[in-house]
Parts: structure tokens; C-alpha cells; sequence
């Protein structure tokens, strides 16, 4: 283990500069002679565009330019498609309309762009707004899963009729079927997972600049994945050559999905800024920000297992709706249907079998966000597992540890889509339960109710797919005086990729953090690149950079050959410093790199530099899994939940920087308690949004969250050399069934057998009084 290499808890090395307020954000750029850019958006869910009248607004101050559907009809400027393509209930394609930078014809959702008002300051761009009359026809408008799937309702989209967009069928559904019949017993849950908002503590921001001299367009965005923002910007907006487009981000506050997800406003200010031959600056603000960023989860389903006398799972089925919005994001159907594999979870289940339904609805269309369908999984398979325990009387760690894979089964093909790399789940739910204290939880449920408190806990089980998308690219260059700069695809929006790519770099060339420098991603720097997406910036570029040193070293090897006067077979290279065997002479990664800056002094025809750059596939995906407790404890007065404990066993496969990892833990856990405790968008029946700021929308706060204790019990990855799974989301997927099962464990006493998110004090306080209050708890007991 290097001083400050893989498996050190380094501080972040960003946060120096970030806490001092020397961080670089998009909008702390302002260009000489920039305009700013307000988008004024539909107030209506649905309605058709009759006309813009613009004169007024054209002559108020500062105004320079104001552009409509009109113009980008002309422009011939397109939309974001969909990347994962679904299946229509006839069997064809589904219908993937792109999702539209701006409304020509017709406004699909409450806060789609019509027009965009540019002005010399954004409160005169704000003004002029005011003066655009727009002549709408207000169409019927459906917003949300229940009406967009009853009999009549209005229809989103002509081409698509009944708001039925895909049926996503998956696995042996006549195994299923006979397992069903054949069973001791059967057991079913209906869940219910609320929208949400992703809300990063800094806001969706760009600035869109033309270079006249190229010929091209420049876009500085907060976004998680320039490259992918460029391809889709160039090959369905603009229908240019990538080359075409340059896309870089500095700083960014915040992604969790949302980020890597390409939205209107990205096309609209270059478009604006070649139109105007002027730099654009634009910022959300919170209340645009609700109405406009992609929202997420929005699903209602049913999960039933089978299980024998033994309490064995013989099947799984699974019947669920999912909410698009009223257009399809880059990853809405991913979302929806294409993280299904995770109903398998950590359990042996013969056979399985899943149908998905897809709507379209006048809402916000839905995005990524942390987790990106994988809690909407496992957030099912893990409530039907206590339901089945709650029926049976029995403990839902037992229960579970039942029919747990063995780490001796690994890899473990699931029969559902998924091959595990590795595990110990056993030994995960032991340790959590042991850190928990599971088995003494009755006494403290006995001792909460003496206090006129019901108390509660809940497990989840989570194993989660990650690393596992796509190649990467990466480069190393040591300079003349032996420090480094790396770049690579991946971008860091605050979950400490800076440090760890030090950290990588310092483990395998021996240079101490401070002398390594990561440049900010740009695809003018890295000309491809995937982005810090799915887990996979640890794994995926932990491999990339390992074998770029290496490359590094084979080279510096035949440089260090000549200042040693040997063979570079005779050289070894250690702790930053080249050994011939023969003499023991030695010769620093400095001293080699300054001699590889003097091509005269370099062998004959050899390439001067130390620098490499190269693509990376990765051997396939990784499994990051762990075992999570939460503890509750609810006033039936107030119906206020309080969480009162957190353990989480996880298995990162290899830390790079524990205390980074253990961070990543405790952001995901806090962002799925969030939602558990009360987060939810919810919209009436006319599309409108009704809870549209912070005082409707209630983010999780440090006085709501418990003490989170984590503990490793790390098994290596056979899927990339450093064996390192990933930990970005896995938090967030275990803390949304850990924290809804330790809830209906807190009313299951008063014969509550489900009680679906958010728990909010209104929600729990009528639930309690419609069982009829802690009087109920006697009557059940005696009844039970």
C-alpha cells in the first residue's frame, strides 16, 4: 500500500479550494459582451400553440432577441432521443418521440419551453417575457399513472393511443405459473414509489458561446457527461460532426443523474449565442428547476413470491406501471424497465417472471437519478420479503437468510439477465444485524410503547449493477520536472473522483498527490468519454489508469536504460524510483521524465515525452451489495417519524479512499430516507405542480437523519484488475426498502401490513387513527 495510494483515507484534495469559494462554476463565467437568456415556459400541462406575438416584447429594454418554435422550425433543430429502446404492446418499437429543446405546435407539459427572451441583463430579459402573448388552446391533460391508464383519458401523444407506450415482458412466465400453484404459500405487496425531485445544491447552468473562427459551437454546462452532451447535441440537434461542438465542464455542485442527462436549455443557448453572435449565459433557479429538470422513480406495482414449507422462494412475479412523462429522456426507459434484472436481488429465485407497462403523462419526463431504476427493483422484492414474513409470523432476517446465495455459488448466473461477480451476503446480513443489535430489538420496541411510541425495523438486502457501461478513454503525461496530468472521461461533481484518481496515479507511478494535477473534463482534451455515470468512475477508470502507467513505465524503462547504462529488461521499477539489477544504480521517475523532454539524448528514432492514451473496455460489470438496517421510532400523536439508528454492511469490492466511500454511503442513505420520509412531486388532475418550492417539497435535513454506521466486508471484484465494485449509488438503492420496511414494522403491531412513502406526519397520523390508534395494538395481539 503506497503513502498515498489505493486504500488511503486521504482528505478530498478538491476541498481546499471549493470551501475557500475558489471553485470554478459555470456561472461564475462572464464573458465581455454576454447576453442572458430567460426561457419562458408553457403554463399549461397540454395545449396547442396557436400564435406568439413578440412586438411588445421586442421593444422592451435591453432586449436583443427573442426566439420561438417558429425559428426552430426553420433551423431544423431537433431533439434528445431516448437511448434504450422499448417494445409496443404490439410487439413493434415503441414510440420514442425526441425530447424537445422548445414547443412548436404544441406544449406537452406544465414548464416546456416556448420561447426563449435574451437580453443584456436577465431581470430585462425576465420584463420582456412578460410582454410575449402567447395564444393558447388549452388541451385535456393527464397527469399521472392511474389516469393516463383508465379507459378515456386523454391521449399525450396521437401515435401513441391509450398512453400505453411499452409492455416490457421478461423470464419464464409458464415457470412462474406452475411454481405459483404448486406453493405453500403465496404472498403480495402493492408499492407505490413517489416522484421525486433531484434538487443538486447547485442548479442546472450553462453558457453557450459560437466560434466564429472555427466555425463551431461552445457549451460550458454543470453536466456529468460531456461527451455523451456533445454526441447527442450534434447528431440529433444540430445534425452536425462532433467536431463540430465542443462541450466542457468545470466545477459542478451536485449531478446524482440528473446532470448526465442531456435537457433543452444545453441546445438552446449555443443555439441562441451563433444566432446572436454573442456568448449566453443562463441559470436555474430553484422554483424553474422543479417545473423543468427531469424528475424521477413514479411507479406503482405489484410483487408476489412463492414460497414451499420451508419458507424457500420458488418464484417471483412481477407486474408493474411506470410513469414516462410527456417525452422520453435519454435514460426514462432505462428507468422504467432497464435495471429489471435487479428483482433477482440477493436471493435464489428459480424462476421469474416481470411485465412492465410504460405511460406517457403531461408531466416533466423522468431522468436518472441515483440509483436509476435499480431501487425501484429491489425496493419491491424487498417489501415483498417482509410482507411474506408478516403473513408468516416469522423474523425477516431469518426469512431472508433462508434462501441468501452462497459466496461458494459465486459467480452466481441469476437466471434473470445477471451474472454476479461476487459476495458474501451471508456474512454482510450478519455483520449488520450484529452492529444493529437485531436480536434485542424487541426489548426496545417493548420499552418505545411504555413511552406511547411505536417503534420499528427493517432490513434491505441490496446488490446492484455497475461499471459495466461502456469504454473509456484516458491519457498520462509526466512532465519535464516529473509531475503529472491525467484526464479521462469521467468528471467530478462532488463525490471526490479528484482525490481518488490521485490516489490511482500515486499507487502505480509513486508521485505524491500534490504533483498530480486532473484536468477538468472537456472534449477538446479527451476526444471520447462516457462520463461519471453508473458507478463506474472507481472501477472503469481505476483499470483505465492502471494500465496506462504501466504503458508509462514500459516506456520510461528504455529512457531510464540509457542514464543507467543497462538493458530496460534489467529494470525494476519501485516506489517512484528505476534499479538495474547488475549495478544497483538508480535514476528517479524525474530524472527519466527530464531526460525523456531532450529527444537529442534519447536512443535513437524514439519518441520524446512520457505520455499515453488510451481506450478501456471494461471485462464486464460489477455487483456492489451490502446489508442495511434502519430503526424507527413514530409519535402516534403527531404521527412524526424519527430515525433513530443506521447500519449498512457494504461490499465496495475494494476502497480506494475509505473515507470516501463511507461518505458516498452516507449522502446515498440520507437522499433514500429523503424519500422515504417525505419527499414527493405531485401534480393535480390538470397537470399542474403543486409542490413547486421547498416549503411544498420537503428535502431531508442533518436534525432528520440518524447517526450512519457503516462496516466493510469488502470481496474483490474478478471483473477489473483492481477488484474494486463501485459505491456511488448502492447507498440510496438499500436505504429506500431499509427505510420503508422499518416504518410498516413500526404500524405492523397495529395490524398495518403496508404503508407506501412518503411517511409524512398527516400520512402516518391518519393511517394510526384509521387502525384505531395504540388501543389496537391490544386487539391484535389477542386476535393474533
Amino acid at each position: 500500500m503506497a503513502k498515498f495510494g489505493v486504500g488511503q483515507s486521504l482528505p478530498r484534495a478538491e476541498d481546499a479550494r471549493l470551501l475557500r469559494g475558489e471553485g470554478k462554476f459555470t456561472d461564475d463565467l462572464a464573458p465581455v459582451n454576454a447576453v442572458h437568456m430567460y426561457v419562458l415556459r408553457s403554463p399549461y400541462a397540454h395545449a396547442r400553440i396557436r400564435s406568439i406575438e413578440l412586438t411588445a416584447a421586442m421593444q422592451s429594454p435591453g432586449v436583443v432577441g427573442i426566439l420561438t418554435g417558429r425559428e426552430a422550425g426553420e433551423d431544423d433543430l431537433g431533439g434528445f432521443p431516448s437511448l434504450v429502446p422499448g417494445t409496443a404492446p404490439d410487439g413493434g418499437p415503441n414510440f420514442a418521440p425526441p425530447f424537445a429543446v422548445i414547443a412548436q405546435e404544441v406544449a406537452r407539459y406544465a414548464g416546456e419551453p416556448v420561447a426563449i427572451v435574451l437580453a443584456e441583463t436577465l431581470n430585462q430579459a425576465k420584463t420582456a417575457a412578460e410582454h410575449v402573448v402567447v395564444d393558447y388552446e388549452p388541451l385535456p391533460a393527464v397527469s399521472s399513472l392511474a389516469e393516463a391508464a383508465s379507459e378515456g383519458a386523454p391521449v399525450v401523444w396521437p401515435e401513441c393511443p391509450g398512453n400505453l407506450d411499452a409492455l416490457g415482458r421478461f423470464g419464464d412466465k409458464e415457470a412462474v405459473d406452475k411454481a405459483f400453484a404448486a406453493a405453500s404459500s403465496t404472498h403480495g405487496v402493492d408499492v407505490r414509489i413517489s416522484r421525486v425531485a433531484v434538487n443538486p445544491i447547485e442548479p442546472r447552468t450553462a453558457l453557450g458561446e459560437w466560434n466564429e473562427a472555427e466555425g463551431r459551437y461552445e457549451l460550458t454546462a454543470g453536466v456529468q457527461s460531456p461527451h455523451t452532451v456533445r454526441s447527442q447535441l450534434a447528431a440529433c440537434v444540430f445534425k452536425i460532426q462532433p467536431s463540430k461542438i465542443r462541450v466542457q465542464a468545470l466545477d459542478v455542485g451536485g449531478g446524482f443523474g440528473l446532470k448526465g442527462i442531456p435537457h433543452p436549455e444545453l441546445a438552446l443557448v449555443i443555439w441562441a449565442a451563433r444566432k446572436l453572435r454573442r456568448p449566453v449565459r443562463w441559470s436555474s433557479d430553484r422554483s424553474e428547476a422543479f417545473l423543468s429538470d427531469c424528475h424521477a422513480r413514479d411507479q406503482t406495482s405489484r410483487c408476489e413470491i412463492a414460497l414451499d414449507e420451508d419458507a424457500k422462494i420458488l418464484a417471483l412475479r412481477f407486474d408493474g406501471r411506470a410513469n414516462l412523462g410527456a417525452y422520453l429522456s435519454l435514460a426514462g426507459m432505462h428507468c422504467a424497465q432497464g435495471n429489471i434484472g435487479h428483482l433477482s436481488g440477493v436471493y435464489t429465485i428459480p424462476a421469474i417472471y416481470a411485465e412492465v407497462r410504460s405511460y406517457f403523462t403531461n408531466t416533466v419526463p423522468i431522468g436518472a437519478y441515483r440509483g436509476a431504476g435499480r431501487p425501484e427493483a429491489l425496493i419491491l422484492l424487498e417489501r415483498v420479503v417482509d410482507a411474506a414474513a408478516f403473513d408468516l409470523g416469522m423474523d425477516p432476517a431469518d426469512l431472508r437468510r433462508r434462501n441468501l446465495i452462497q459466496p461458494e455459488q459465486m459467480p452466481y448466473e441469476t437466471g434473470f439477465q445477471y451474472t454476479y461477480d461476487s459476495g458474501d451476503y451471508p456474512v454482510s446480513q450478519s455483520k449488520a444485524e450484529d452492529a444493529a443489535d437485531w436480536t434485542g430489538f424487541e426489548e426496545r420496541r417493548a420499552e418505545a410503547l411504555q413511552r406511547g411510541k411505536l417503534r420499528g425495523i427493517g432490513m434491505g438486502h441490496v446488490v446492484e449493477i455497475a461499471a459495466g457501461m461502456m469504454d473509456e478513454m484516458g491519457s498520462i503525461e509526466i512532465e519535464a520536472d516529473g509531475s503529472v496530468t491525467i484526464s479521462t472521461g469521467f468528471h467530478n461533481h462532488g463525490q471526490g473522483q479528484e482525490t481518488t484518481m490521485r490516489q490511482l496515479v500515486s499507487e502505480f507511478l509513486s508521485v505524491t498527490p500534490e504533483n498530480i494535477r486532473v484536468k477538468p473534463c472537456d472534449t477538446d482534451v479527451q476526444p471520447f468519454g462516457f462520463g461519471s455515470v453508473g458507478s463506474r468512475a472507481a472501477a472503469v477508470g481505476g483499470a483505465l489508469i492502471k494500465t496506462i502507467a504501466e504503458k508509462i513505465i514500459e516506456k520510461s524503462k528504455i529512457v531510464a536504460a540509457a542514464i543507467l547504462e543497462t538493458e530496460s529488461t534489467e529494470i525494476d521499477f519501485l516506489d517512484g524510483t528505476f534499479t538495474a539489477h547488475s549495478t544497483n544504480k538508480t535514476a528517479t521517475l524525474a530524472e527519466v521524465a527530464a531526460l525523456a523532454h531532450q529527444p537529442m539524448g534519447l536512443p535513437q528514432g524514439m519518441e520524446g515525452g512520457l505520455a499515453h492514451k488510451q481506450m478501456s473496455r471494461p471485462v464486464g460489470p460489477t455487483f456492489p451489495n451490502g446489508c442495511h438496517i434502519c430503526e424507527v421510532e413514530i409519535d402516534p400523536e403527531t404521527g412524526l417519524t424519527e430515525f433513530v439508528g443506521y447500519w449498512v454492511c457494504e461490499d465496495v469490492g475494494r476502497s480506494i479512499n475509505p473515507m470516501i466511500v463511507a461518505g458516498q454511503m452516507h449522502g446515498g442513505v440520507v437522499q433514500g430516507l429523503g424519500q422515504i420520509l417525505g419527499e414527493f412531486i405531485e401534480f393535480n388532475s390538470e397537470g399542474q405542480l403543486q409542490t413547486g418550492s421547498f416549503m411544498d417539497y420537503q428535502m431531508p435535513r442533518a436534525i432528520d437523519m440518524p447517526m450512519i454506521n457503516t462496516i466493510s466486508h469488502n470481496v474483490p471484484s474478478p471483473n477489473n484488475p483492481m477488484g474494486i465494485k463501485g459505491a456511488g449509488e448502492s447507498g440510496t438503492v438499500g436505504a429506500l426498502p431499509a427505510g420503508l420496511n422499518a416504518v410498516c414494522s413500526a404500524l405492523q403491531p397495529l395490524g398495518i401490513r403496508h404503508f407506501d412513502m412518503p411517511a409524512t406526519p398527516s400520512r402516518i397520523w391518519k393511517a394510526i387513527e384509521e387502525a384505531g390508534g395504540l388501543d389496537a395494538i391490544g386487539t391484535q395481539a389477542a386476535s393474533a
